[in-house]
């Protein structure tokens, strides 16, 4: 998302842990639980496994809500601009959309049948920021978007961005809602949204609230409904960032986590495109059940999307 974990240089390198020497025979490498995996932060300091850095910096409540309130004063002191939200990195603005944007597609296509022709698509933008993904890519695909997000600076040039100054916005595709809530504390309307975007900003939740907010955002979704999560990759372990709080995870924590949530993976794609400085980046599409694939011709896909404002 745009607020809370903007894309940043990956500077830490990590170590593979060599395997123990095993004579002629095959050796077989034990398989190390994510929550075990090994972190360090932005100063260098190396922590045996989560547990540990959680401990030290949310391990009471007044360690956890300094913890909220420092990661949002952070972005309270960012320009409300595409390069502001973005870490400075503004000009990949364009093939961070492209690529979500091939990867929501192929969703629709797969999940809703007919591609949602006749489905009034309502999407939540998580930690939306200035409301980049949401005019660059949401409100294209649904009719109704709302936005949620902590800084209210941001927000309010959302509002701008989205109601003021967009001459596209209509009846059929708008921005409705703008709450001003962090994701920790928010619980959606029961069976409102198809689609709940979450993009570069779940990384400042700790792992109990990550798992609170999707059992909590589960009843938003609409039968058939379900999660997009795009967010930067550790190598291994995970990454403390101590200027904005937030966690860069691994790809197996991220898993780990969706586990403990209920949510099943029906997808994931990396991101392509962005400078080979910065973290990796992957999107999931996470599901409450096991869905099916909408079967349909190629030609029916392509005459069934929904309506897009080009």
């Amino acid at each position: 998302m745009d607020l809370y974990i903007p894309i940043f240089p990956s500077t830490v390198h990590f170590s593979s842990i060599p395997l123990e020497p095993t004579g002629t025979k095959t050796a077989v490498a034990a398989v190390q639980s994510p929550m075990e995996a090994a972190g360090t932060d932005s100063d260098g300091r190396e922590f045996k496994n989560p547990n540990e850095m959680w401990s030290e910096h949310t391990g009471d409540n007044n360690k956890k809500t300094q913890w909220y309130r420092d990661g949002v004063a952070y972005w309270e002191g960012v320009e409300a601009s595409v390069d502001g939200v973005l870490g400075g990195y503004g000009h990949v603005n364009d093939a961070d959309v492209k690529g979500s944007e091939g990867f929501l597609q192929t969703l629709l296509a797969e999940l809703f049948v007919d591609g949602g022709i006749d489905r009034h698509f309502v999407a939540l933008d998580c930690g939306s920021g200035i409301g980049r993904i949401t005019k660059n890519l949401l409100i294209r695909y649904f009719n109704e978007v709302d936005l949620l997000e902590p800084v209210s600076h941001f927000l309010d040039a959302a509002r701008e961005n989205l109601v003021q100054e967009n001459p596209m916005a209509s009846d059929k595709h708008k921005a409705t809602n703008f709450y001003c809530v962090p994701l920790q504390e928010f619980t959606p309307d029961v069976g409102r949204y198809d689609v709940i975007w979450i993009q570069w900003c779940i990384g400042h939740l700790t792992d109990d609230d990550f798992v609170s907010f999707f059992k909590r955002a589960k009843i938003g979704l609409k039968p058939g409904g379900f999660f997009v999560l795009k967010e930067n990759l550790a190598r291994n372990g995970f990454v403390l960032d101590k200027e904005d709080r937030s966690i860069t995870r691994s790809d197996s924590y991220f898993k780990e986590l969706f586990s403990r949530c209920g949510l099943h993976l029906y997808k994931s794609r990396e991101q392509k495109g962005l400078p080979r400085e910065l973290f990796a980046v992957k999107m999931y599409a996470l599901t409450t059940d096991i869905p099916k694939r909408v079967s349909k011709t190629r030609s029916k896909v392509q005459a069934s999307r929904p309506g897009i404002i080009k």
